[in-house]
């Protein structure tokens, strides 16, 4: 006679387990960042991630709560993370610290800390540096190929250190930059066929966060609706832009490889506090947010709209959450 189990939780599943496979997710893209551009990528997550902690700690003691136990679930540390890995990798140090405490303080403790907090704190923190330092984040370094060197050079770890003259040296705008640039001057959009063979380093970059994605749903860190419906209705309104006209708008491949698309549809828009929880809440949610994220590129006033479209998305929550909620078994 065979004797079989009741349904139960066969594995623990904490905050802290999350959060440290987030992390490893991210690992192969930060290979990449360092191979490209040098090690202060890390410099920045060393010091940003020690803010973060730091401005976590102050805050749980402020509100009397215990801090080791908060501390060490992770959620600052992938926040930090998050936003760094979003910006310039060359920004300075002091606007990395203020888009950190923006993130922790701000987005986060101000309204009652993890769980509570409505907005996506990595994304509040990019958005009030993107409005207050708009050169600063346009401005992103640039990369002559791989680099092996990278990996043993490590008097750049803390090149925050340098001037800004170095800077400007080796920055240069994004493609969804330049290509708002020529919108905005009225020009034609002329964009070679994306291949394997041409891709550009901020696209492969992107492809690992897309593996790194894959492997948050393997894992089933995440679920498959959110990422889907983001990547999907950007793809299908840019596609109808790109048919409208091609000598104007971008080609839908352009926009799934550019940008933050595959950073904000696995690891943004998946927090499980700020975005639905009901799954068809989930799917409403990715494809306004890749619409907004879409008309944003076109016709906004910034290259990358995933941020706002976000921010406006999570305001949304409620109210999508209210009209997707399933009927309560036993009821009409």
């Amino acid at each position: 006679m065979a004797i079989i189990d009741s349904p139960a939780i066969k594995e623990r599943s904490t905050v802290s387990i999350v959060m440290f496979t987030v992390i490893l997710a991210l690992l192969p893209s930060l290979f990449l960042q360092i191979g490209f551009f040098g090690y202060q990528i890390l410099g920045n997550l060393f010091i940003g991630i020690g803010f973060a902690l730091f401005l976590e700690a102050i805050c749980l003691r402020l509100r009397n709560y215990p801090i080791r136990p908060f501390v060490l679930d992770g959620s600052a540390f992938v926040a930090a993370w998050l936003l760094i890995v979003s910006v310039p990798a060359n920004i300075p140090i002091w606007t990395l610290l203020i888009g950190i405490f923006f993130s922790i303080v701000v987005a986060k403790h101000a309204y009652g800390g993890i769980g509570s907090n409505p907005f996506n704190p990595a994304m509040i923190g990019y958005a009030v540096l993107l409005i207050s330092f708009p050169k600063i984040m346009t401005n992103w370094p640039v990369s002559e190929g791989f680099e092996v060197s990278n990996f043993i050079q490590f008097f750049e770890f803390f090149s925050f250190l340098n001037t800004n003259e170095v800077y400007d040296a080796v920055v240069s705008a994004t493609p969804l930059d330049q290509i708002k640039t020529l919108l905005f001057l009225g020009e034609e959009v002329n964009i070679l066929p994306i291949s394997f063979s041409t891709l550009a380093p901020y696209q492969m970059i992107a492809l690992l966060y897309f593996l790194g994605g894959l492997f948050l749903v393997y894992k089933k860190v995440i679920t498959w609706h959110l990422p889907l419906s983001l990547i999907l209705s950007i793809y299908f309104f840019s596609s109808l832009l790109y048919f409208y006209d091609q000598s104007t708008y971008m080609s839908p491949m352009f926009h799934l490889l550019n940008g933050a698309t595959f950073l904000a549809a696995f690891f943004i828009i998946t927090d499980p506090v700020s975005s639905p929880t009901t799954l068809k809440g989930k799917v409403i949610f990715g494809i306004l947010i890749g619409l907004i994220t879409v008309i944003i590129r076109n016709y906004g006033g910034y290259p990358d709209g995933i941020a706002f479209a976000v921010i406006f998305m999570n305001i949304c929550v409620p109210l999508i959450e209210k009209f997707t909620q399933p009927k309560v078994f036993g009821y009409e």
